[in-house]
């Protein structure tokens, strides 16, 4: 029989941890919360200080029944949920349940699920700490208030199944925002002049700069000739040449949002998906004789702290595998603005030795990638400073001055492993110059001017727009993903070429909270709760005081819109087709996976049709019918003939209407990195890709 009983969330975490314990330890997983508000009703007492009404979450008696029975058994019992709030919460709701005394040794918290961090923290439990159970109680009566009288009035006065909340209508309202912005931008004309020079044999790239010692804006063409007028020839003198070094430091090792937006640059993962993998490493992966070992640590975090242990063995690998020269010598801090929860470490590999090729046979293509890009990141952030040469060349013609610059890399140091991705995706290239000296003469084969226009703010990406949340203060680590998936799920936004734009919809919900909770939209007042969420955990101040300080305004405004909100009739956009069925015209609605057609005589008649689009492709197996763009149920576009069933052709890659000129075949675009590529699906015919 089992002396100790050890409860987690997961049957994963469960596994792998009662393989370190031994066979005195029995681990049972509570699926997450095993009690929380009811669903049905608000759950919270108003009238009795805000006191919640928590019940046994429906479907999970059997569980929490079998955990009951495991307890009688038990000599001790250790609550090892997730080491943050949530988890907190869990634990104390396990706690009550148990009846065990919540100042009793039982808590058992780790950052990373390995052998010895799991033994070492069942050698250091401590009771549960009510200040992260208060925060977390916080902010779910806050947002029961909030999300619970809110959404029936949106229920009643726009349609069924909105929902609103803090964190989702701030993001939502950045995006309409950033849509205003967009559509009210007034371009504007400006110019460049570049010029391609020739020292010798080699060439190099250079621009304007200035006129007799003078910026000039460039903003007409006529700008650029006046200045075209004042060159005298091809011969440029270099007036001067400015060398440095210098350095550059590797980015620190992931945060939660930090992780988040890499994974979308680099690996184009979304949010949710990011952190559904990284969980997965988190709680353990069968590594054959081995057994189930976590591979990262805990992965909701906003620290970049690393621990002494952690550092030195990346020390001892970076050392070992690249050198001396290339461990770094002295640690780096974030700069942070607001309180940061420094409880965790930063998202790390639980192992540096577990390098991505040593476990790529154990994990899935994308945990694989996923796990190489954090052990990428943590050990290029232990690894010594790039160090760059660079050069500045100044050149001029009768006082107009052009300028060169060039870098290349005297010591790549972290760049050896990994380079930090951009939101542009746009890759650094050196510019190499040639060496150059005061006075030396060079002469200009190109003088090319360039119109430009200015461009508008860009739309939100989920990286983009995780990053702009936690630059407010909006949220925490545990909150980017949930708030990205439910604003989508919603219908308050639409992702175009993976780029956020509003819905009608959310412009009417968000008009109307403005409206009605303007403070609910204030993006200080948002990050100004966080805040108090962050006090109640480090115990300074009580949780339904801040409960009570914000109701009191928010009862108002709730009497106000229930009395003067008016009812928003939402007209359905036609589709420009009638139905088959019955022939009244064809709508587009938005459903829980999207948009799609349906008859406008609903509920007469309940015709619907997925919206297809053509390409004006035939199709190249039966010769009748029409290629048309389609989604799979993960929502990855494919292409297929329009008579399907009869036709079965499908093609990941898009068709183009023309043929192969070698074979006569199907051409179709494939997507590369660096663009698009025309290629033959029979022969080796390709052609240049097109960015």
């Amino acid at each position: 029989m089992s002396e100790y009983l050890v409860i987690v969330e997961s049957p994963a975490k469960a596994k792998t941890i009662e393989k370190y314990l031994g066979k005195k330890y029995k681990v049972k997983a509570s699926m997450g919360h095993v009690i929380d508000l009811p669903k049905s009703q608000m759950g919270v007492d108003i009238e009795h200080n805000f006191e919640p009404k928590y019940i046994t979450i429906r479907g999970k008696g059997p569980i929490l029944k079998d955990i009951k029975t495991a307890a009688k058994k038990a000599k001790k019992i250790y609550l090892a949920a997730d080491p943050d709030r949530e988890g907190e919460a869990i634990a104390w709701h396990l706690a009550k349940s148990l009846n065990l005394d919540e100042d009793s040794k039982c808590r058992v918290v780790f950052n990373e699920i390995t052998k010895d961090a799991i033994k070492e923290s069942f050698k250091h439990p401590r009771p549960i700490n009510m200040d992260l159970v208060d925060a977390q109680q916080a902010r779910r009566v806050l947002d029961r208030l909030v999300g619970y009288n809110i959404s029936p009035l949106l229920w009643k006065k726009v349609k069924k199944g909105l929902s609103a909340g803090r964190v989702q209508s701030v993001a939502v309202q950045l995006i309409i925002d950033r849509e205003k912005e967009i559509l009210e931008f007034k371009p504007e004309e400006y110019w460049t002049i570049g010029a391609h020079f020739q020292k010798d044999t080699t060439g190099f790239e250079g621009s304007f700069f200035s006129y007799q010692g003078k910026k000039i804006p460039l903003q007409s063409e006529q700008d650029v000739k006046k200045i075209q007028g004042h060159l005298k020839g091809n011969e440029f003198r270099v007036s001067s040449v400015t060398k440095k070094e210098r350095k550059r430091n590797a980015a620190l090792p992931f945060t939660t949002s930090s992780l988040q937006q890499e994974a979308a640059r680099k690996l184009n993962f979304r949010a949710k998906k990011t952190m559904m993998l990284a969980q997965q490493l988190y709680e353990g992966i069968d590594l054959g004789k081995e057994g189930t070992v976590g591979l990262i640590t805990y992965m909701r975090t906003d620290s970049t702290r690393i621990s002494d242990v952690a550092v030195a063995e990346c020390a001892q690998y970076v050392e070992s595998h690249y050198g001396k020269e290339y461990v770094l010598t002295e640690q780096r801090k974030e700069k942070k603005q607001g309180k940061t929860q420094d409880a965790h470490e930063a998202v790390r590999p639980t192992s540096t030795m577990k390098d991505p090729a040593s476990v790529k046979e154990f994990l899935s293509r994308d945990q694989h990638r996923l796990y190489r890009l954090i052990w990428e990141r943590f050990v290029s952030s232990q690894m010594a400073p790039a160090i760059l040469d660079t050069m500045s060349v100044d050149l001029e013609n009768n006082e107009v001055l052009f300028r060169a610059t060039g870098s290349k890399i005297k010591f790549p140091g972290f760049m050896k492993v990994y380079v930090e991705g951009t939101d542009d995706n746009v890759e650094e290239k050196d510019n190499h110059l040639p060496e150059l000296a005061e006075g030396d003469i060079v002469f200009s084969k190109d003088i090319e001017p360039v119109q430009h226009f200015t461009q508008p703010p860009p739309r939100y990406t989920e990286a983009r727009l995780v990053k702009t949340l936690e630059e407010l203060g909006i949220g925490r680590p545990s909150t980017y993903a949930p708030t990205l998936d439910t604003i989508q799920k919603r219908g308050y936004v639409s992702l175009d070429n993976k780029r956020f734009i509003p819905t009608e919809l959310g412009e009417i919900v968000s008009q109307l909270i403005m409206e009605f909770f303007p403070e609910i939209l204030e993006v200080e007042f948002t990050a100004n709760m966080e805040e108090e969420f962050d006090n109640i955990e480090a115990g300074e101040i009580e949780w339904k005081k801040v409960i009570d300080d914000f109701y009191r305004d928010f009862e108002g405004h709730l009497r106000k819109a229930e009395a003067e909100m008016e009812k928003v009739e939402i007209k359905d956009e036609p589709a420009g087709e009638d139905c088959e069925l019955c022939g009244s015209p064809m709508v587009f609605k938005m459903g829980r996976y999207g948009k799609f057609m349906a008859c406008s005589n609903f509920p007469e008649c309940r015709n619907t049709k997925p919206i297809v689009k053509a390409i004006d492709v035939p199709c190249p197996k039966c010769g009748k019918g029409e290629i048309i763009e389609r989604k799979s149920k993960k929502k990855r576009v494919f292409y297929g003939c329009n008579r399907y069933p009869e036709c079965d052709f499908v093609s990941w890659d898009k068709p183009i209407a023309r043929k192969c000129p070698k074979c006569e075949s199907l051409l179709v675009e494939k997507k590369l990195k660096k663009g698009v590529q025309v290629q033959c699906t029979e022969c080796d015919y390709k052609e240049a890709p097109q960015k």
